[in-house]
């Protein structure tokens, strides 16, 4: 694939608008080694219960639920709480991933600030930097890597910071008063749920989030940041206006294009965790569109042959018809030779949806090698009520599953279909970006060989959203200022090969991890990656979803704007407090972020 390349061979010295930067690293054995509980540099009773009561009570000491000498109550009960996504995030010591095979498993933090905001957040940074502990922060929880915890750490948990307010002229601080835009203003803890629910059930606007309703608002912007529409209304990165943040000094910063600008552009798509605890975004919304729908639908091909022609087909089909603006998330390559449909759109009715669809239905019907396991089915519903669990509840009960709990949250439900993910264990991740030239009459054929080589040994689902090529301008320009890999401008969809298994939480009762299996599983995922890649061969990945053992991952996540986030990184967090695994300036670290590499060796 080929790299826009944003920066030049060097940073110029006045990108970075000069911040008051925390103190330079201590000198001694303890700029190396970050404390542990029983280690001389592990705070004192009493200091943590100085902390505990500068927080009013909110420093707590998480147990899991699985944990040896745990009630059988309260394993039973979490037993059954782990198939709630809402549930696991209301849990300081769970995760919603349990973990990866052969790369991490959850675990629970020596401590954790049950953070209300932001001076909570400031008063639990500036005590780990003061005690050198490892830092862990937390939101939605929903990291793939293993970001969201740490054994032995301080957790900053930011779960109750979900208040959402919407704005009719929001004019970032220090701006010009002229560019006041609508916006709404997130609380680091809350999820997509609740900012749909606010911005768009009752404020009748849409802001771009995520796919799933539990995941994160803080943790997907700083990712970059894809949801169904995002080929209409970009990234969530790119959406962002502001951010309240707290960097590694222990201060409250502001950073917007106007104050501290480099480190606002790094917030947006460099990686969560890195550059300090963001405690509130300010987002930019749109006016909604008339209907937001879907189409679904199963095809099994008879033969090979059958197959490789539908997969042909449908490639064709993409690019002539839904490669813009109005089309987005996946289609499957299964196995059995099942193309399965999960699309959305945006600004058509159901009429202009179903006309889109005709002529590749009608192909399909006409030959006899093509059955449809589940019939073509084209749904469309005002915009407004797309997030409505209500509607879903009343006319289509089995797409959504609410949070059943008493006193939960009448907006909380999530799509059916991602329950599965609850608490999984991960088996094997891989993502590509597919760069747009794939779909042209000189390499399309490599992408038709590949695709197939690829579901021949596991699936392949390609999400069409997740990519931006085939946006209007004004989203591509948009993507194209903040810190994600410059690929995803030229990128039709991100390829996902993924596969897990069982909830396996340390001490969980009847956990079903099988290591050889496990193994056995991500083996073939790989395998059928490789398969894929040989038609875009430098493809990159997108950082929050990808292979823990992503290769060559600065350029695969970054590309060329990697080196400015370095900078970004050496100017506000030069000890390094904040680390996650493959976050920008986690070379300096050991695997587990306890100890600094020096230097020439490599992390372990």
């Amino acid at each position: 694939m080929k790299r826009r390349d944003l920066l030049k061979a060097s940073v110029s010295a006045g990108l970075l608008q000069a911040l008051p930067l925390p103190a330079p690293a201590r000198e001694g054995k303890a700029s190396f080694s970050r404390a542990r509980p029983g280690t001389p540099q592990w705070p004192t009773a009493g200091a943590w219960q100085a902390l505990r009561t500068q927080l009013d009570g909110r420093l707590l000491v998480p147990v899991s639920p699985f944990a040896r000498g745990q009630r059988d109550a309260v394993r039973a009960a979490a037993l059954d709480g782990i198939k709630n996504p809402y549930f696991i995030g209301d849990h300081p010591a769970l995760t919603q991933t349990s973990g990866w095979q052969d790369a991490w498993t959850s675990q629970v933090s020596a401590y954790a600030v049950a953070a209300r905001d932001a001076a909570d957040v400031a008063a639990a940074v500036k005590f780990a930097r003061r005690h050198n502990l490892r830092l862990v922060v937390r939101g939605g929880g929903h990291s793939y890597m293993g970001a969201s915890n740490a054994p032995d750490s301080l957790l900053v948990w930011t779960r109750a910071m979900n208040r959402v307010t919407l704005h009719d002229a929001f004019v970032a601080q220090g701006c010009a008063p002229a560019t006041a835009q609508p916006a709404v203003s997130i609380g680091a803890g809350a999820m997509w749920a609740d900012a749909y629910a606010e911005v768009t059930t009752r404020g009748g606007r849409y802001v771009q989030g995520g796919g799933c309703t539990t995941v994160g608002v803080a943790g997907l912007v700083q990712g970059g940041g894809f949801g169904s529409f995002s080929k209409r209304f970009g990234t969530a990165a790119a959406s962002l206006i502001e951010a309240e943040v707290v960097t590694a000094d222990g201060e409250i910063r502001i950073a917007n294009a106007c104050t501290h600008p480099d480190l606002f552009w790094a917030l947006k798509g460099g990686g969560g965790g890195s550059f300090g605890v963001v405690t509130r975004l300010t987002l930019r919304t749109h006016v909604l569109p008339d209907f937001f729908g879907a189409v679904s639908g199963e095809i099994t091909a008879a033969d090979d042959d059958a197959w490789r022609a539908l997969v042909a087909r449908f490639i064709d089909f993409y690019g002539e018809r839904l490669f813009n603006e109005h089309w987005g998330e996946q289609v499957s390559l299964r196995d059995g030779r099942r193309l399965k449909l999960s699309m959305v759109f945006q600004d058509l009715t159901r009429a202009q949806a179903e006309a889109v669809w005709a002529p590749f239905f009608a192909w399909v019907r006409e030959r006899k090698d093509y059955s449809f396991a589940a019939a073509p089915s084209v749904l469309a519903v005002p915009a407004r009520r797309f997030w409505d669990p209500q509607l879903f509840q009343k006319y289509a009960p089995g797409i959504v599953t609410m949070d059943g709990r008493p006193q939960a949250s009448p907006d909380h439900f999530v799509w059916s279909g991602d329950r599965e993910q609850a608490a999984w264990f991960i088996h094997g991740y891989q993502s590509a970006w597919l760069p747009s030239r794939l779909l042209g009459k000189d390499d399309k054929a490599k992408l038709v060989d590949a695709l197939c080589a690829a579901a021949d040994q596991w699936w392949v689902e390609l999400h069409f959203n997740k990519g931006i090529a085939g946006a209007p301008q004004a989203v591509l320009d948009a993507t194209r200022d903040t810190a994600m890999n410059p690929a995803v401008l030229d990128a039709f969809a991100l390829a996902i090969i993924a596969g897990g298994g069982d909830a396996a939480f340390p001490g969980m009762p009847a956990a079903t991890a099988d290591p050889a299996r496990a193994r056995q599983r991500a083996a073939g995922i790989r395998s059928a990656m490789d398969a894929l890649l040989k038609a875009a061969p430098d493809a990159g990945a997108y950082v929050s979803e990808s292979d823990y053992f992503q290769a060559r991952w600065q350029d695969a996540y970054w590309g060329g704007n990697h080196a400015r986030l370095a900078k970004v990184k050496q100017a506000v967090d030069p000890e390094g407090l904040f680390f996650v695994h493959h976050g920008v300036g986690s070379e300096g670290w050991s695997a587990d972020g306890f100890t600094r590499v020096e230097p020439g060796r490599q992390p372990t």
